[in-house]
């Protein structure tokens, strides 16, 4: 591994460490944009889909990766059908928005360090600490963001919003995501935490 992969790879997992011992939630000053007809249609289309939360992938895999992920999330969330629940979620929404389902563990993780009910200063709520304006730009009243599939549906749609925004930068759109865009310190938090926490490999085949 080179130099400056060691390096930025430390750099990850010092932030991840410096806020390991927080449990606030963390989301930040996230402004409400303009958006344009066709972004938003697309974006309330997302939202609106309602079709049967399951696995994705080559079963066997994800069911390993599952196990895994449920194995240290235990402490976080003691009950196994509540974690079962909530990772088959996240794998599902995070899939069906071309996430990657470690990267929205991890910010999970580092907005609402797992806590269904958080809420911000900043009146951001649920476990990905979604801001209640996007219920009136791309959502319907009744939808509840404390609610599991709810809460990670938006967040998901958003990220990946801001990731096509900033075509794939991934440092650049969770800086949007948090409302720090130009600062480094959210970006490097969440990565850092994927990278210590919930970086997961697909086993070797023999």
């Amino acid at each position: 591994m080179s130099l400056a992969k060691r390096l930025r790879k430390f750099r990850y997992a010092l932030f991840a460490l410096l806020l390991a011992a927080q449990t606030t939630a963390h989301a930040g000053a996230q402004a409400e944009e303009k958006l344009s007809h066709s972004v938003q249609t697309s974006m309330a289309s997302a939202i609106a889909d309602r079709s049967a939360t399951r696995l994705v992938g080559e079963p066997a895999l994800v069911q390993t990766r599952l196990a895994e992920m449920s194995t240290r999330l235990a402490s976080r969330m003691p009950d196994a059908e509540q974690r079962r629940e909530f990772l088959t979620t996240v794998q599902y929404e995070a899939s069906r928005a071309g996430l990657d389902p470690q990267l929205v563990l991890a910010v999970i993780n580092h907005e609402s360090a797992f806590r269904k009910y958080a809420i911000s200063s900043a009146s951001a709520r649920g476990y990905m600490q979604v801001m209640p304006f996007w219920v009136r730009l791309i959502g319907t009243a009744d939808h509840n963001l404390f609610h599991l599939r709810t809460n990670l549906r938006y967040g998901c749609t958003i990220l990946r919003h801001y990731l096509d925004i900033e075509k794939g930068d991934v440092v650049r759109a969770l800086a949007r995501y948090n409302g720090s865009l130009g600062r480094f310190e959210y970006p490097n938090a969440v990565l850092g935490l994927q990278e210590s926490r919930w970086k997961w490999q697909a086993p070797t085949k023999p």
